[in-house]
């Protein structure tokens, strides 16, 4: 019997675990729906940038890649924001978008995609459209096989409408283990640097948590007694913020950066690309007398760094290899991190207020999901973070990533998600709130509203640039937004109704109940984004 394309990708799905398929369908990707299979899920996004951020949650929670459907040109080019935090946060996605039949292509049709190879790069590993019908199920395993190896992230194939029932040989599973190790003699050489180094710090980066390493992190920390630092707007957790040799966060700010690893000698980053900036700086990178060694898996991350000595490599047998080489140091450790004093209560409900509150309710096993980036330095300082994969943000700014980033990752294991989230932010993709009703899925987003874009006013502050056009929201009714689809939510503004609102959405909800709003409007701080 004739196998076609759509029962040899079927397969492949199932052998790969990617039963759950996240997506917005077109007219371009209806025969892949024929006989759709009683095993499979399809989670539908009302815009395709939704579609990708669930996929990319749901890819995190699960550890396996996850696969989108996409419309053709218009659609593609909805989701690349999307894409585009996936491919610089190392998601695995695989996805696929429709394409006009073969015989119409040359004919420039309606829907159709030129050039469908090029439009999303350079923010996929890779992007193909097959030459032949038959081509499409192993040029998708192909695929899988891309996007899982380290540095991980999205890849794109391009399958015309007209292939899916076209025959096609199945394709036979295969396993690729990508694990590699740097040179053992240049890992010898850097564990003997650090057992006569004075003062060694460890730079945590989102590669920690991507490759399951932050058992070795803490391990290699607590045997040489360094300092622990995060990366830069880390887009993940790498490292358990409660622990005495935790610091801190590094800011996207060369002077400030090199200021906060000044007192090093030797710095350490682990999957982190550390000189990530934000704000212009004329500050070298780092300060005279700090020698910095780099590990990570990605070349081309290697390549570019302006300063310092890589280590390509995947960070578990990397870390773990040098942590039998070095010495169990008894230098004593950094003073420990000074955190904020709560906030008294006042007659106005502040961002630092509700975090305190979130915090003493939020339970150590709980993920945390954040998209506010003004309150973000406030969230790392209040809120600290201590399970292995418990913190999921925007590494790489494009907004409209945490709201449904938060939905698939609920939806991975049905465990109970917090999402924190701006006024604007959360705007971005909103009706992700839709699908989170729909699927049950156990989120509680708590919507911190001060009225704008406080981020962008706050770089236009530094900036000498006030008042920023086009920074003004308000009189947006989050709790009947979400209302309108389905989801349960609450409102408050004042510090006396706090708590209760607080213990309805994070204390008493569990994982069998399904998402929850929480509007909380607050004052806008008028702070300064980032260290001068």
């Amino acid at each position: 019997m004739t196998t076609t394309v759509l029962e040899a990708v079927v397969g492949l799905l199932r052998d790969t675990g990617m039963t759950t398929v996240f997506g917005n369908p077109g007219s371009t990707e209806l025969r892949m729906f024929r006989n759709w299979p009683e095993d499979f899920t399809y989670v539908l996004g009302l815009q395709e940038s939704s579609a990708v951020a669930m996929a990319a949650g749901h890819a995190l929670g699960t550890g396996r890649a996850a696969f989108v459907s996409l419309h053709s040109a218009g659609g593609v080019g909805h989701a690349l924001g999307a894409v585009f935090n996936a491919h610089r946060d190392r998601v695995p996605l695989v996805i696929v978008a429709g394409q006009q039949a073969r015989s119409l292509i040359r004919l420039r049709p309606f829907l159709g995609a030129d050039e469908p190879e090029q439009f999303p790069r350079p923010y996929v590993k890779s992007a193909r459209q097959p030459e032949r019908a038959a081509d499409v199920p192993a040029v998708l395993a192909e695929m899988h096989r891309i996007a899982m190896t380290h540095p991980r992230g999205p890849v794109l194939v391009s399958v015309p409408e007209d292939d899916w029932d076209r025959a096609a040989e199945p394709v036979e599973p295969r396993a690729v283990h990508s694990g590699f190790t740097a040179d053992p003699d240049v890992l010898a050489a850097l564990a003997a640097r650090l057992d006569v180094c004075g003062r060694p710090a460890l730079v945590i980066g989102p590669g920690v948590d991507a490759e399951a390493a932050l058992p070795h992190a803490v391990a290699l920390a607590e045997r040489i007694r360094a300092a622990v630092w995060m990366s830069p707007l880390s887009g993940r957790s790498g490292f358990p913020e409660s622990h005495p040799l935790f610091q801190g966060f590094l800011p996207p700010v060369a002077g400030p950066l090199a200021a906060r690893l000044a007192p090093y000698d030797v710095v350490v980053t682990l999957g982190a690309p550390l000189f990530t900036y934000h704000v212009a700086d004329d500050s070298p990178p780092l300060a005279p007398g700090t020698e910095l060694f780099h590990l990570d898996c990605d070349p081309a991350q290697a390549a570019w760094l302006p300063t310092g000595t890589s280590l390509v490599t995947t960070l578990r047998p990397a870390l773990a290899q040098l942590t039998t080489l070095v010495a169990r140091s008894d230098r004593e450790g950094p003073p420990a991190r000074k955190r904020p004093a709560p906030v008294s209560p006042g007659s106005d409900l502040t961002p630092e207020g509700v975090l305190d509150q979130l915090h003493r309710r939020l339970p150590r096993d709980r993920v945390l999901v954040e998209e506010a980036p003004s309150h973000r330095d406030a969230l790392h300082a209040r809120v600290p973070v201590d399970l292995a994969g418990g913190f999921l943000t925007t590494g790489s700014g494009a907004l409209g990533w945490g709201l449904p980033l938060a939905v698939g990752r609920a939806l991975a294991d049905r465990r109970r998600v917090v999402c924190v989230l701006g006024d604007g932010s959360a705007l971005y993709s909103v009706q992700a709130l839709w699908t989170a009703a729909r699927h049950r899925a156990p989120v509680t987003f708590i919507v911190l509203d001060n009225g704008g874009y406080g981020a962008v006013s706050a770089l236009g502050r530094r900036l000498g640039i006030a008042p920023v056009p086009g920074t003004d929201l308000g009189g947006i009714d989050f709790t009947g937004l979400a209302a309108s689809f389905g989801c349960p939510a609450d409102y408050a503004d004042h510090p006396d109704d706090l708590g209760k609102a607080l213990d309805r959405a994070v204390t008493a909800l569990g994982d069998d109940d399904g998402p929850h709003l929480l509007h909380l409007r607050v004052t806008d701080t008028e702070g300064v984004l980032y260290e001068t």
